[in-house]
């Protein structure tokens, strides 16, 4: 009977322990679950101040441009230029009806946005009225000369009031953004309520779990049995978070290389039907220097926009390999050679670390070659001199592994995740291509190419095979 008691005591003392857990952690979830909802609305306005501030820009731009044009009639007399102009005046109109909707609820800014607008009616007016003088004489008078001093002023008072507007919004999103902290700081001091009372609820568990050993011991096997399972499961998890990255970065090559062709196609045609009309225009006009100029440009630029879209196609078209076993060290010995001048010039010193015991792989022999030296040529002129170049080889998990390192100035986390992008390059001469071509040639061959990287201390290509 005694020992039923107890039982019986344990028993209601773990109830009323669970309950009243319970009840705690529902109230912080719930307070948790409102503050939350108040940061996901603090962080729509702040969405919003950033769309505010971004039109704004917008319309500085498109007057910049239509002044631009403007301008560029007043020298050369193209009226295509004039179709500039009038279309930064459509985008202008524009981008106000959407900074009125936007702002809509801000009756300080809706003012600002009436007197702006009178502004720019005003400088567009003065060009107008500019455009008519020239028009009369055909010619740059003083008068015209005045009403562009006019208009630089006018351009001015614009831009004064724009950045007043920007610096509002600006106010309001630090605002938005003070609210958004008090709010993270509320649920962060939930969590560790929420917490405490996690702790609490484990040790009270313990003191009343404490007289029962053999209870105890089971317990902890089974927690240790979870503990494992536990791990097993992450290192599933990290094993298939590893495969879904690849497979995202596969999607996004033939998602590249679909709109390539896509891009090649629609803008091939309209150039050879340019071509075509410049031959016939040839054919039809007679021969001066003035024309011959200008047919020699269209065909220049033609043809560098035909060989821009040929690049472009051969960036994310899947390499032609010819497959031969070879030795994976022997094929990086064979590129450094190649890149022998530069690392001397440079005076760069390179560490190799091979894994003697690799067997031969399958693999297009010159293409690996082209892949890994793109790789080098971009770790080379990324380091200052005496900078230090790492080659490392190795057998991982069954796979035949290649690093590249180097400890040059390193990229921004935006500047990696866009490495592979056709024409994405940061140096200052390039167009782009070279490491979008290795990363072609290395998927040709079912193998898988990454890069990581930090900011002033240098980037790490890995290659697997």
């Amino acid at each position: 009977m005694m020992v039923k008691n107890i039982f019986d005591k344990i028993a209601t003392r773990t109830r009323i322990g669970f309950l009243a857990a319970f009840f705690l952690l529902f109230i912080s979830y719930l307070l948790t679950f409102v503050s939350t909802r108040k940061v996901v609305s603090q962080d729509y306005w702040m969405s919003h101040t950033n769309e505010v501030i971004h039109n704004l820009d917008n319309v500085v731009a498109f007057i910049a441009k239509g002044e631009s044009a403007f301008r560029g009639y007043l020298i050369s007399q193209d009226k295509t230029l004039l179709a500039d102009y009038d279309q930064s005046i459509r985008n202008t109109d524009s981008t106000f009806v959407r900074l009125k909707l936007l702002t809509k609820d801000n009756r300080r800014q809706q003012k600002n946005l009436d007197t702006l607008h009178n502004f720019i009616d005003e400088k567009y007016l003065l060009i107008q009225n500019v455009l008519h003088d020239f028009f009369s004489s055909r010619k740059i008078t003083p008068g015209i000369l005045e009403g562009e001093k006019q208009g630089a002023l006018k351009t001015k008072v614009i831009q004064e009031e724009i950045t007043k507007m920007k610096n509002e919004e600006s106010d309001l999103w630090n605002e938005r953004s003070q609210k958004v902290s008090e709010y993270s700081g509320l649920i962060q001091a939930l969590n560790i309520l929420s917490l405490i009372v996690a702790v609490l609820l484990t040790i009270y568990s313990l003191v009343v779990y404490n007289k029962e050993n053999k209870e105890k011991r089971l317990a902890s096997k089974k927690a240790e049995q979870y503990e494992h399972q536990l791990q097993e499961r992450v290192k599933q998890l990290s094993t298939l978070n590893t495969e879904l990255i690849e497979l995202r970065r596969l999607e996004k090559y033939v998602v590249t290389g679909r709109i390539a062709r896509v891009i090649a196609h629609e803008v091939r045609n309209p150039l050879t039907n340019i071509n075509l009309a410049t031959e016939q225009l040839k054919s039809e006009l007679d021969n001066n220097e003035g024309t011959d100029m200008l047919f020699s440009m269209i065909s220049r630029n033609s043809e560098r926009i035909n060989q821009l879209v040929s690049d472009l196609l051969n960036s994310t078209r899947v390499a032609e390999l010819t497959f031969a076993d070879a030795s994976i060290n022997d094929i990086l010995d064979a590129t450094m050679e190649l890149a022998r001048d530069r690392i001397e010039l440079n005076h760069i010193k390179v560490i190799k670390n091979y894994d003697t015991n690799l067997r031969p792989i399958s693999v297009d022999i010159e293409k690996i070659k082209i892949a890994f030296l793109n790789i080098i040529v971009n770790a080379v002129e990324a380091m200052d001199e005496n900078g230090i170049l790492k080659i490392n080889s190795e057998n991982k998990d069954g796979r035949c592994m290649v690093t590249i390192s180097d400890n040059g100035k390193g990229m921004t986390k935006t500047e990696t995740d866009r490495l592979f992008e056709p024409y994405f390059t940061t140096k200052q001469k390039g167009n782009g291509l070279g490491l979008a071509n290795s990363q072609n040639i290395i998927l040709g061959h079912k193998g898988n190419i990454s890069a990581e990287s930090e900011y002033g201390k240098g980037t790490t290509f890995t290659i697997t095979f």
